[in-house]
């Protein structure tokens, strides 16, 4: 009898697979909130990351005892997943040399990825890249996954040549400093709800992003929602994003936000359900054509389905026992 393929093995061959990356990134940088955001996610599990903040989190004056604090925390025993990052101040900033090394030599093996923001050019981030990775090497740590904050008029101009970077991972846009970029003329509105989905330039920026990640198999992160007591506004927010502009992710900025998010982007029962029976179906005629409740179906939609139960296992979703054992037989986390 000939062996089941994997759906891995079978849909996608030698293409590089995207970085399976939680759907929540959460930011925090006061010490209260990160140490509260990681006893959070040693609860809920790796269903969220948590970026450990350097750069809007740092007091003035206080930045090395910052970074410090972060490594500290990214090396304890309440990093429990291996889910913790941090974002360094931008490249050019007094900052960023300290915090990269500062993070590297204290923190270069438990550190899931560092976040590049503000960078002007496609230039910046390979320069900002540059140093970071001779930064692992001087201390002799693995290069870390690498994140970039689209903010700038620069950036979205380059956004495309910024996903092709092989060493970034992902792209998130940074919603307040991008409308702030414009001078008063994007209104304020445009940074909360329902403005930040209707504005055309805000608009075009989320689209040319995410179009800018998937093209080369990166993961897009949708910008903050500041009304953080408003849970229904959030989840819709969160599901225009997912469904409407193509986001695999996005970001909170108080713990209130995680469930709504996870929630938000996980697949419906129904979905989860279908996709088990397709790709079993599928599998079972080692990946060829197949009828499927009067559709027809090849590699194309199982591709399609399969990433619906890798969303499903990212967002702790029940799977059914039956779609555990033949694709996910050894738990993640």
């Amino acid at each position: 009898m000939t062996a089941l393929i994997h759906p891995r093995e079978a849909l996608f061959g030698s293409e590089a697979p995207r970085a399976a990356l939680p759907v929540v990134d959460h930011y925090c940088g006061v010490e209260a909130r990160m140490r509260k955001s990681l006893a959070l996610q040693s609860e809920l599990g790796p269903v969220f990351d948590i970026t450990l903040d350097a750069e809007d989190g740092a007091p003035v004056g206080g930045e090395a005892e910052h970074a410090l604090l972060i490594a500290d925390l990214a090396t304890s025993t309440a990093n429990r997943f291996g889910r913790v990052g941090a974002r360094v101040h931008p490249f050019g900033h007094g900052a960023f040399d300290a915090d990269v090394d500062t993070l590297i030599a204290k923190a270069g093996a438990s550190l899931a990825y560092l976040m590049i923001p503000k960078p002007d050019s496609a230039e910046e981030v390979d320069r900002a890249v540059t140093a970071i990775d001779a930064a692992c090497e001087h201390h002799a740590r693995p290069k870390l996954p690498l994140q970039v904050l689209i903010e700038t008029h620069g950036a979205l101009r380059d956004v495309f040549r910024i996903a092709a970077h092989p060493r970034i991972e992902s792209l998130s846009f940074g919603l307040m400093d991008f409308v702030s970029a414009h001078g008063g003329a994007i209104p304020k509105a445009a940074m909360e709800l329902p403005g930040q989905f209707e504005h055309p330039l805000v608009v075009r920026a989320k689209l040319e992003i995410a179009a800018a990640a998937h093209a080369f198999g990166k993961t897009p992160s949708h910008c903050v929602v500041t009304e953080f007591r408003d849970a229904a506004a959030l989840a819709g927010a969160a599901r225009r994003g997912a469904r409407e502009f193509g986001y695999l992710r996005m970001w909170s900025i108080h713990p209130d936000q995680i469930r709504p998010i996870v929630d938000a982007f996980a697949p419906a029962p129904d979905e989860i359900a279908e996709a088990t029976e397709l790709l079993l179906a599928a599998q079972s005629r080692h990946w060829a054509p197949i009828s499927f409740r009067d559709r027809l179906h090849d590699r194309a939609s199982y591709r399609y389905f399969w990433t619906v139960l890798e969303r499903a296992q990212r967002t702790g979703c029940t799977l059914p026992a039956e779609a555990r054992s033949a694709f996910f037989p050894v738990s993640i986390g």
